[in-house]
């Protein structure tokens, strides 16, 4: 072939001509294939992503949002739907799924919904890094100012330095999204909270949708701008593409919840007390095993204060020394003290969601009150109980004289015989009453028939 080719002028001219269109229609077809990879002017897509998050803000809704935007992106999906409602959450999971929101290609609309719902504080960030955001009728959002989690402001220059990064932050999505950035910083600083009509009359959402097919109505043919790029949403007669929680993520959800981990705490070292003072029990101690490596999890997620760990710990060794200890209540009003302290000061997070509620917290004092009392009241009656075992148990029982007593003699008590002195004389197989016990002689009486 090649002794042919280097003979052949035709040949190599037909090769050279070859070779140059290929050159020429190279940058050509790169461009083309650039050009259908850009997401811009993208529509006919059929399919919408949907994900209900209706919890507080935490790792794991974290973790489902972005499941959503990757089942989103590998179905090329028209856009992805987070219906919303959530009292808040934690700031980092926020960021986090804010910075996911604004990384993707795909066009992602926050609807707070269903009626009565709420996108507070935490709600409020996500609602707002949204490309397209979308309230129900009857729903509210807002509320954003970072407080303590005892519920106060937070005092000096750390509480300034949260709130002004929180309202930098807002200000940042307000901007890229052309909504109304003196509105938007408002519900952090001065925690403005704002209806539907008045979220959209105020520039801080798209839409008032009643539900998802209206949603979908309302979205279809809105232009959305991503990364430089227009995205046309075509989403009429798009079906549906629902994200939801295994049953593994649906347990860490329960789980990171503040109430519940303080309930975990609780029960499970109410259960170890219990064990502990009645060994061989066994139950206790497995359920109080459990539900502390439980609740170690939750607060492994969820921002723990020392403060409030080591006030809880107090408590419930002032519990336990009251069992051994007659203090008559101080030690167990001193522990429900440090108790209700320690969940007020449990987590450390501006954020109102992530604390323990106050009904949960006189619940679990007054339950834990109750069974440090019952178990002293326990106590107290073992103590006041007569010993029935070795030989103080053996004083009033009866028994048969064995021989007559004048006054010493032989007697049966318990299936033993043993020596006893009468006070006044016995005859034999009379029934006697052991009045006290001296060594290995016992005193006795007669019992009159």
């Amino acid at each position: 072939m090649k002794a042919r080719l280097a003979n052949d002028p035709t040949d190599l001219r037909r090769l050279a001509a070859a070779l140059a269109v290929v050159a020429l229609a190279f940058p050509i077809i790169r461009t083309a294939a650039q050009e259908e990879a850009r997401p811009e002017a993208v529509s006919g897509r059929t399919e919408v992503v949907h994900l209900v998050l209706d919890s507080i803000i935490h790792p794991v809704a974290e973790e489902m949002v972005r499941q959503a935007i990757k089942e989103g992106e590998a179905r090329h999906a028209a856009a992805i739907v987070i219906e919303l409602s959530t009292p808040g959450g934690l700031l980092p999971s926020t960021r986090s799924i804010g910075t996911a929101m604004l990384e993707t290609d795909l066009p992602i609309v926050v609807f707070v919904s269903p009626r009565g719902a709420q996108a507070a504080s935490a709600g409020f960030f996500i609602l707002m890094a949204a490309d397209i955001a979308v309230m129900a009728p009857g729903t509210n959002t807002g509320a954003a100012h970072p407080i303590a989690g005892t519920g106060q402001d937070i005092p000096g220059t750390l509480g300034e330095k949260v709130e002004q990064d929180s309202a930098a932050l807002m200000r940042s999505y307000a901007t890229q999204r052309g909504r109304n950035v003196e509105l938007a910083e408002a519900a952090v600083l001065e925690s403005r909270s704002f209806t539907a009509q008045e979220a959209l009359e105020g520039n801080l959402i798209e839409l008032i949708a009643e539900d998802m097919n209206d949603l979908l109505a309302k979205l279809d043919g809105r232009l959305v701008e991503k990364n430089e790029s227009q995205i046309e949403i075509a989403s009429l007669d798009a079906s549906l593409i629902e994200v939801e929680m295994t049953a593994f993520q649906s347990l860490r959800s329960i789980l990171v919840n503040p109430n519940v981990a303080m309930a975990l705490g609780s029960i499970g070292a109410t259960a170890i007390m219990i064990e502990l003072y009645s060994p061989g029990a066994i139950l206790p101690g497995v359920v109080g095993a459990i539900c502390l490596i439980l609740a170690g999890y939750s607060m492994s997620v969820l921002p723990v204060s020392g403060t409030g760990i080591a006030l809880i710990v107090l408590a419930a060794l002032l519990f336990g020394l009251e069992i051994k200890v007659q203090s008559f209540g101080v030690l167990t009003a001193g522990g429900i003290v440090c108790l209700v302290l320690g969940s007020l000061f449990l987590f450390r997070t501006p954020d109102p969601a992530i604390r323990v509620s106050l009904q949960m917290i006189v619940a679990i004092a007054v339950v834990c009150a109750g069974m440090a009392v019952l178990m002293m009241l326990t106590v107290f009656k073992v103590h006041k109980t007569q010993v029935s075992t070795g030989r103080e148990g053996l004083v009033h029982e009866r028994g048969i004289a064995r021989s007559a007593l004048d006054p010493r003699g032989k007697v049966l008590v318990h299936g033993e015989i043993w020596d006893a002195v009468a006070r006044t004389n016995v005859v034999e197989g009379q029934e006697i009453e052991v009045e006290s016990v001296e060594g290995l002689t016992l005193t006795i009486k007669p019992v009159q028939s």
